[in-house]
């Protein structure tokens, strides 16, 4: 079974930075995508929103364009973890972040933000950004 425990997560001001980190655990195949999604505060009926996500046999990262260019997703195979690097955060990027995992159907993934692809998720890690 797949596991995964996310880390990182606190408040900061309007500009600051955090690094989330995502350990996966339970999985012995290098090629699965990892993705980032948050979920805004007040209505946890919120889908949640697709932020980036990576293959981690290799490739670069798709992102959300609304974290473009501030956001960095990265990982470190030999740990089984991924990084997300958020710089210049703003007020709306407060959240609650989850990472999932994307597993292969008939041998097939999807390189997608859609929540839906996804099979296993981590329990989350509040982000509050303040102004």
């Amino acid at each position: 079974q797949v596991q995964l425990v996310e880390s990182g997560g606190g408040s900061v001001q309007s500009g600051g930075s955090l690094r989330l980190s995502c350990t996966v655990s339970g999985y012995i195949s290098s090629n699965y995508f990892i993705g980032w999604f948050r979920q805004a505060p007040g209505n946890p009926g919120n889908e949640r929103e697709g932020v980036v996500t990576i293959n981690t046999a290799g490739g670069s990262g798709i992102y959300a364009d609304s974290v473009k260019g501030r956001f960095t997703i990265s990982r470190d195979n030999t740990k089984n973890t991924v990084y997300l690097q958020m710089n210049s955060l703003k007020p709306e990027d407060t959240a609650v972040y989850y990472c999932a995992a994307q597993l292969p159907r008939l041998g097939r993934l999807y390189p997608s933000l859609d929540a839906k692809w996804y099979d296993a998720w981590g329990q989350g890690t509040q982000v509050t950004v303040s102004s």
